[in-house]
């Protein structure tokens, strides 16, 4: 894949990663994005310069801060060093990052505007162990293993045909799969996304959907300056919102 470069300096990287590439490798072996930074990276380095004139890249570092599901496409940021990546995962944590979504949903929500909260339980661990356990005590397990959080966001309608609608969506916690399911509980699933009842046959890439992380604002890892990013939408959306 071609790799753009939005934003880089000493201690992060920034990068649009394409829908249907995962954030990180898994067991299948399949390119992710991490991995296309890292060789990037590594490339760089091994560039023969002034300060390197033996061209050696060496160990290369990259944490990973967050990630995007592998059908959504859109900005990322990674660590180069451990200060980055521990500067970073503060500002995710307290969610003092700004992050913008873009999204087509099947038809239109009764309301051009709105906050949507609500309670969404996680398994924190998968408790192993489990062959010689009742099924009370395997029960048991799982209560304790689940945690209650809130999952809330902002959503303004930018643009509809009352067939699909374009939101801007303004995450305000970040939990698994939030805005597919808060999109999905709203009865307007994203466009093309399968999982959660946005099934449609015009939607013609099956390794994407209609959602993509558009902007991205923050403060650099040293503090020292405000960093605010921007994507345009996918090209190929224009023909379901005109």
């Amino acid at each position: 894949m071609e790799l753009k470069v939005l934003y880089e300096d000493n201690h992060i990287i920034v990068v649009v990663k394409p829908a249907g590439v995962l954030s990180q490798g898994d067991m299948t072996g399949k390119p992710s994005i991490f991995d296309e930074v890292k060789n990037y990276i590594k490339e760089k380095k091994n560039k023969k310069t002034p300060s390197n004139p033996s061209g050696q890249a060496g160990n290369v570092f990259l944490g990973l801060v967050h990630r995007l599901d592998k059908p959504v496409s859109g900005i990322m940021v990674f660590a180069k060093t451990s200060k980055g990546a521990s500067r970073m995962s503060e500002q995710f944590r307290n969610h003092t990052i700004q992050k913008t979504y873009h999204a087509i949903v099947v038809g239109k929500p009764k309301e051009d505007q709105g906050t949507l909260k609500e309670k969404v339980n996680k398994i924190s661990f998968f408790a192993e162990g489990f062959t010689n356990k009742s099924d009370k005590e395997i029960l048991e397990a799982v209560k304790k293993a689940t945690k209650t959080r809130t999952a809330e966001l902002s959503y303004e309608v930018e643009k509809s045909n009352e067939k699909y609608s374009l939101l801007k969506v303004l995450p305000k916690t970040g939990r698994f799969h939030q805005i597919r399911l808060q999109m999905a509980e709203l009865k307007h699933p994203i466009l093309g996304d399968i999982t959660y009842g946005g099934k449609n046959p015009e939607w013609k890439d099956q390794n994407s959907i209609a959602l993509c992380a558009t902007g991205l604002s923050f403060k650099s890892a040293t503090g020292e300056k405000d960093i605010d990013l921007k994507i345009d939408l996918p090209k190929e959306w224009g023909s379901y919102i005109k």
